[in-house]
Order: structure tokens, then sequence, then C-alpha cells
């Protein structure tokens, strides 16, 4: 999406050196992303698979993705030299720290060697409790060690909740998000925006969805849109990550970012 929308963007990953990874390059590519910084290597590609939900039964995700290249990429494989020249901010998900200890660690380098070149760091939660239930990681403390480098996340009061070990956040709604994110940046000294939404599901094709943005000393929330029709929700996150990131780097406001998130 950022790539699309204008943004020069660069991917760092590891895939196997197949048709299958050739072809996720190629993807990539052909969207606009620099892939110069994806290795090849090891022997399978990381898979999801979808079960698409009906009515009232949600869709669900089955993963297979233990032992693929990128998971067993050692933290000190990757050229932070190279893959970081001439950037200005580094977007990591946690999914990446999700899949494992080694992939942990490697996520957590990526951050302390933008944060020795003094490049921004934006971090989506992304929790995925089936990854972290295969491995016996520590996922508050994992996740907190990367979200403390970060001046952007992305997550909701559950994200914090999880953070912080605490889920007593004064208030319901827009007051228990404002609660929650002022906790978080009462904790991390170098945050200084929180971008969340807000679904509320009624069925699987039909949501209610919000955005918001909290700084320290400011707030925007956006109004409820209905979304009817859903065909497809996988990557919505993502591209809301991608709103909001090419609205505050073109220096938009807090209001137009949550808005162009929501948009996306």
């Amino acid at each position: 999406q950022l790539a699309r929308l204008g943004h020069d963007v660069r991917f760092a990953s590891r895939v196997p050196d197949n048709d299958l990874g050739r072809a996720a390059i190629a993807t990539l590519r052909g969207h606009g992303v620099d892939t110069s910084g994806i290795a090849r290597g090891g022997d399978r590609m990381g898979l999801y698979f979808v079960t698409s939900g009906a009515g009232l039964r949600a869709t669900e995700v089955l993963y297979d993705r233990a032992g693929s290249a990128f998971a067993q990429a050692s933290a000190t494989d990757w050229d932070w030299d190279m893959l970081l020249a001439g950037v200005t901010r580094l977007h990591l998900s946690g999914i990446t720290p999700a899949l494992g200890p080694v992939p942990a660690q490697s996520a957590l380098a990526a951050v302390e060697a933008a944060s020795a070149r003094g490049i921004a760091i934006s971090f989506d939660g992304n929790w995925r409790g089936k990854l972290w239930a295969r491995w016996n990681g520590d996922p508050r403390a994992i996740l907190s060690g990367i979200a403390a480098h970060a001046d952007l996340m992305f997550g909701n009061h559950r994200d914090i909740a999880l953070l912080l070990g605490r889920d007593d956040f004064a208030g319901e709604g827009e007051d228990r998000r404002r609660a929650a994110s002022e906790a978080a940046f009462a904790a991390f000294p170098r945050l200084q925006t929180i971008a969340s939404t807000a679904r509320d599901v009624e069925q699987v094709d039909l949501h209610h969805l919000s955005a918001r943005i909290d700084t320290r000393d400011d707030k925007a929330q956006t109004e409820t849109v209905v979304l009817a029709g859903i065909v497809d929700r996988i990557g919505g996150g993502d591209a809301f990550a991608a709103g909001v990131l090419h609205a505050l780097e073109t220096g938009a406001g807090i209001a137009d970012a949550a808005r162009t998130g929501l948009a996306l």
C-alpha cells in the first residue's frame, strides 16, 4: 500500500530459492517494492490457510509456518548497514517475534539497529495467540522490549494491556482507550503516537468500524462506518497502518491520518 501511494519501500525477509520464493519476490517487485533486502535460502516458505466464515461463524486461520526459511534465519544473518541505508522509518509487525525465539531475537536486533542509527520506528502489535502458543516465549517481555523503541504504535487497549501486564483502565469505549494510551505513554518514553481501530462484528460480512489516533497531548476519533458485504478482511490492519503512515509522513494532522487509515 505504501509503495502504491508513492513511497519508497524496502522489504526485508528471507525466502527459499525455489519457484514459490521467486514468485513472492516478483509479486512484491510488481507493486513497486524494493526487494533487494530479501535473502534467499532455507527449504520452505511459511504459509497459512484461511477458512472463510459465514453468518455468525468467524473466519479461521490455520498456520503452517514452522521451520520456514525466515524463521530459521539467525539474528546475525541480517546486514543492518545495507538494509537500513537511507531508511527514515522501520515498520515492524508483532507477528515476527511470535514465530519463535530466533525471529524474536531478529526483531529486537532490528529495532536496536534502527534506534542506534536514529531511524524512526513504528510497531504493529498484531497479536497472534496461535503462534505464541507454539513455543514457550514470554510475549509480554518480548513485545515490550520492541515497543520500547517505537515512536508510533498500532494497537488498542487490549494490546496495551498485554504490554503492561494490566487491564484496569478506567472508563468505557473512547475513555477506556484514552486511559490505556496514557498508560502506554507513561511506560514507554519514546512513544509519541498510538493508532487503533474499534470493530463491532455483527456477522462475518457486516462490521462497524472506526479509527482513532492518540498522542501525548491530543486525540482524534473518526465516526463509525458500516462495512457491509465484506468478502475478505485479510490485510485490513496492514492497510490501516499504511494509510496512517502515509498521512503522517506527508504532514497531515492526526484527524486526517485517522480518516486516511480508515479509508484504506
